[in-house]
């Protein structure tokens, strides 16, 4: 990266400096003894033999340093051995010291140029440690992977036969979980009140990179008690309001369970769609990286301080110790900058990126929209079947599929297409506020905000309109605007039903995923961290337990979203068929009901004649 780079000649050596010494000094020195000599030249290349060069000269041929100081190493590099004496930062015991070219400098000086690559090399230091753990709980994280697709897939198959009673061991087990996270904050805040830390707070100790110290802070520990409390009082309260609708959300979930009983080859789906999708983030960053290297590589000067009127000019790193520029600054470099060039090609580079990310998005959206096409079509053919299971077609999970690709490509691709424009334009939203920051008035922050805030509402009304618009494909096998015409005419009609329904079974299901992800969270928490060492012993050597646990936790919530959301597409079919049958028919002996009289008799209470019991 340009201008981050060290721009004096780096040397492996055996051990970093320990004292302060000068080129200068040291060749004076060295006329009495010759000892001086010895200790400087293991910080000189080898090929450097005596010190008679004058320091003009050793700057231009890069074979010494100008002055070394007290160092210890970090990260395979020697950095200042900072140290504070009754608090003032020192170096090597002293506050000031001549920097090789006759000028005194202060400590501070030294402390600001090394606390950028010290930034750098922290991070490095965190990402190290990081993919340490993985590499140690690699194995523990995918045990933790697979009991939770196990977990997911025994709670999708109790669902089918204690629908009621599965709802009240969610809702029982999120809020245990959620109160067991509650006590440990509260043993947390208690241990460390009173320790010698207990009066610092966040911002005494500003940002670090090692996050365990916030974890040794009690007031991290009440914050997220104080969280933990609220999501408890917002779930509890959720339940009291909404118990009776909670009846009806049930009901639709045993009738999805039968259905995805009689179609089980549904819940394997969402594997598809995960390798599609990581088929189509791999396009997309391999093209990026096509795009982004492409070209002639650009090399830029770099000068020590930046002192030089030929700083960042192009330069040809082959010839660049012949020109002029090195002659005029001492210790100038050429260095590798980017790669570009000036050809048209090059000037729509940008254009490209832009493309390929609109292309990404496109493909991700069609990728989701043929899943959601693919279940709406094999889960409708159960709702229409007149006699189940008898009548429901033979594989109809692979004919839906077949059926989406081959008559309804071009209504996913474009339903796909309004959705990856919104999201691109999201995109370039928030590029433009990032990149104007700091240019902004109060007035523009204000239709930055509403500008962003109508966008997100627009994606997220666009996607359920497609949702359903999907479904209505399945169904009729329309286009996607009279698909989404007669799906949200159909929505609107039957808008309590919609609001009803669709939000309580989500909340249904949040619950499910998040019992599933608590209770491996819980899981790994007590192994990571030696909690049950008589009953399993996990990895013993971790710098961060909570980097394998959080890992854990987020993979196990995915594979649970992965099952659920065939659950849930399952159930928005079942209810825009439900809505449909009962337009089209009105339960008498000619026209009776797809439905089962018992879902039925909960939705609507007027007795009804299934078709069952019609034959």
């Amino acid at each position: 990266m340009i201008n981050l780079q060290c721009p004096t000649t780096q040397i492996c050596v055996s051990k970093c400096p320990e004292r302060f010494v000068t080129y200068v000094e040291m060749q004076v020195s060295t006329k009495n003894n010759r000892s001086h000599w010895a200790y400087y030249k293991q910080f000189c290349k080898t090929s450097f033999v005596m010190p008679k060069k004058s320091l003009t000269e050793i700057l231009l041929d890069e074979d010494c340093p100008t002055v070394i100081f007290p160092s210890r190493p970090f990260l395979q590099r020697c950095f200042p051995a900072f140290s504070t004496d009754s608090g003032t930062l020192t170096v090597g015991n002293k506050t000031t010291f001549e920097d090789g070219s006759g000028k005194t400098r202060n400590v501070m000086e030294l402390r600001a140029a090394a606390n950028g690559i010290n930034r750098l090399l922290k991070a490095r230091s965190v990402g190290t440690k990081v993919f340490e753990d993985y590499s140690t709980s690699w194995f523990w994280i995918l045990m933790g992977l697979i009991i939770a697709m196990v977990l997911s897939w025994v709670f999708l198959i109790l669902l089918k036969y204690t629908a009621g009673f599965l709802f009240w061991i969610f809702m029982l087990g999120v809020l245990g979980i959620i109160g067991y996270g509650i006590w440990h904050c509260f043993r947390e805040y208690q241990r460390l009140q009173g320790s010698s830390t207990s009066e610092l707070t966040i911002y005494d100790i500003g940002i670090q990179t090692d996050l365990s110290i916030y974890f040794e802070l009690k007031q991290t520990w009440f914050t997220f008690m104080i969280i933990l409390c609220i999501i408890e009082a917002i779930i509890t309260i959720m339940l009291i309001f909404l118990r009776n609708r909670i009846c009806l959300a049930i009901a639709l979930l045993k009738e999805g369970s039968k259905a995805i009983g009689y179609i089980p080859s549904t819940l394997i789906y969402p594997l598809l769609t995960f390798i599609l999708i990581s088929i189509c983030i791999s396009y997309w960053a391999v093209t990026a990286v096509f795009l982004a290297t492409s070209g002639t590589p650009i090399y830029k000067v770099i000068t020590p301080g930046g002192q030089c009127i030929h700083e960042n000019k192009t330069c040809d790193p082959e010839i660049f110790n012949t020109t002029d520029i090195y002659k005029a600054c001492p210790g100038a470099m050429c260095n590798f900058a980017f790669y570009g060039g000036k050809s048209l090609y090059h000037q729509y580079i940008t254009i490209f990126q832009l493309y390929n990310l609109f292309a990404f998005l496109w493909l991700i959206n069609f990728v989701l929209a043929l899943g959601q096409c693919t279940l709406a079509g094999a889960f409708a053919a159960y709702y229409w079947a007149t006699k189940k299971p008898d009548d429901i077609p033979p594989f109809p999970l692979f004919t839906a599929f077949g059926r989406a690709i081959r008559y309804h490509t071009g209504s996913l691709a474009f339903g796909s297409l309004i959705l990856a424009l919104i999201q691109m334009f999201r995109i370039i939203l928030e590029y433009m506020d990032h990149r104007l920051k700091n240019a902004h008035n109060k007035v523009s922050k204000f239709l930055q905000c509403c500008l962003k805030c109508c966008f997100w509402c627009l994606e997220k009304m666009v996607k359920f309109l497609n949702r359903n618009a999907y479904i209505m494909i399945a169904i009729y096998g329309k286009n996607f605007c009279k698909s989404a015409r007669d799906a949200f005419n159909l929505l609107m009609r039957n808008v309590v039903r919609v609001a009803v329904m669709d939000k309580v079974t989500e909340f249904v299901l949040l619950l499910g995923k998040i019992l599933v992800a608590g209770s491996i969270g819980i899981l790994a928490f007590l192994l990571f961290t030696q909690r049950i060492p008589m009953i399993l012993t996990g990895p013993t050597s971790l710098n961060y337990y909570w980097v394998p646990m959080l890992t854990v936790i987020f993979g196990s919530f995915l594979i649970a979203h992965g099952f659920f959301s065939v659950y849930a597409m399952c159930v928005d079919t079942l209810f825009i068929c439900f809505c449909e049958d009962l337009e089209r028919n009105d339960g008498s002996t000619e026209k009776p009901y797809f439905i089962s009289p018992s879902l039925h008799g909960i939705l609507i209470k007027k007795q009804l004649v299934s078709r069952e019991q019609n034959k």
